[in-house]
């Protein structure tokens, strides 16, 4: 669990597209960095000659929609409509406090003590990445510069490679493609197995959400979870219980300023998808009426709430912010198994989560 921290399949890029001339982007498709806006509540591009912490920054516009990625971990520092943010923003300088806006794969969350054990039988022994709890944090690319395989002024598709490392067997494309559109922000990730052997994985997303300038302690968050990870002093899951025993009961609602969350819940109420089909939904509420629906796909099971009271803003500005984190699996999924994903050999798999604003 945190602690420091509508597209169809068909619509992401395939993996023969990955590794084809579609690699380059156009001048004539691609989007200028600077086309970028600084500002003290905007993700910028900075002085001429500087490189952001998080790499090149892809500047998505529609009418008065933006979004800002960044090419380390296809990090996501930007989303607001006319002017109004809906996640969390800072300085280019910085890394993304807390993990915010990070793609997390071939696994979320922890692996306690790195260790676990393959589907072939081998014991795995992964690199110790968050080294107070000993346990290996948040996948294999959180420090990867992702490369870009297709740009639109309104899309871009970013991929990187998983090799076989320490305690990782397996050869995995990724891709995330994020677009704006009516809805919007889509996100789309799809992973493909390059390898022989079929290969396990979760994958996950580290937005921080806001409902523009209004105070996060005034805000409402609704997340149907019946069910929520019990967990150890190093956040790793010891058994599962209701909502509710302890912890936040957040399915009818719950003022962010009367609740303390780091939970990881499961168990959501399905409702129907535009277009056909169902996906879960998780709203932020504010006291005047708008909202922010972070909705997704069947596929991602889970939702980590963290609700840090200390998150870094601007400045000198410590305060409460919320992440709201889609994922496929809970902490330690690698050694339970519990909701773990496969791919068989030269297959892909794709899900999506996007957030919808509203009045």
């Amino acid at each position: 669990m945190s602690s420091t921290d509508a597209m169809s399949s068909t619509d992401a890029v395939s993996s023969t597209d990955a590794v084809s001339g579609t690699d380059s982007v156009s001048s004539t498709d691609a989007v200028s960095t600077a086309d970028s806006v600084s500002g003290t509540d905007s993700a910028s591009t900075g002085a001429v000659g500087q490189r952001p912490a998080s790499g090149e920054q892809f500047v998505l516009t529609r009418g008065p929609a933006r979004a800002v990625i960044g090419q380390v971990a296809a990090v996501l520092r930007e989303f607001s409509i006319d002017g109004t943010h809906y996640t969390e923003t800072w300085p280019d300088e910085q890394l993304p406090p807390m993990g915010c806006g990070i793609v997390l794969a071939p696994w979320p969350n922890r692996t306690e003590d790195g260790q676990w054990t393959a589907p072939d039988g081998s014991a795995q022994q992964l690199d110790i990445t968050e080294v107070s709890r000993n346990t290996a944090i948040h996948g294999l690319l959180r420090n990867t510069v992702y490369r870009v395989v297709e740009q639109t002024p309104e899309s871009v598709t970013l991929h990187a490679e998983v090799v076989p490392q320490h305690g990782w067997p397996f050869n995995l494309d990724t891709f995330v493609r994020y677009e704006l559109a009516d809805a919007g922000l889509l996100v789309t990730h799809t992973v493909t197995n390059r390898g022989a052997e079929p290969a396990v994985f979760g994958v996950g997303a580290h937005p921080y959400l806001r409902v523009g300038d209004t105070p996060v302690e005034q805000l409402t968050l609704q997340v149907t979870g019946a069910t929520r990870a019990v967990t150890d002093k190093r956040f790793l899951p010891t058994g599962f219980e209701p909502v509710g025993n302890q912890g936040a009961d957040l399915r009818d609602g719950a003022l962010l300023g009367e609740v303390s969350c780091n939970d990881a819940l499961t168990d959501f109420v399905a409702v129907a998808a535009p277009g056909g089909g169902e996906r879960f939904e998780h709203r932020l509420s504010g006291p005047d009426g708008r909202t922010l629906t972070l909705w997704t796909d069947p596929d991602f099971r889970w939702a980590q709430v963290y609700t840090p009271p200390d998150f870094p803003g601007h400045g000198s500005d410590r305060r409460l912010a919320v992440a709201v984190e889609p994922m496929t699996c809970c902490a330690n999924a690698l050694r339970s198994g519990r909701d773990l994903l496969t791919v068989q050999p030269g297959e892909s798999w794709s899900a999506r989560w996007g957030l919808t604003p509203g009045d």
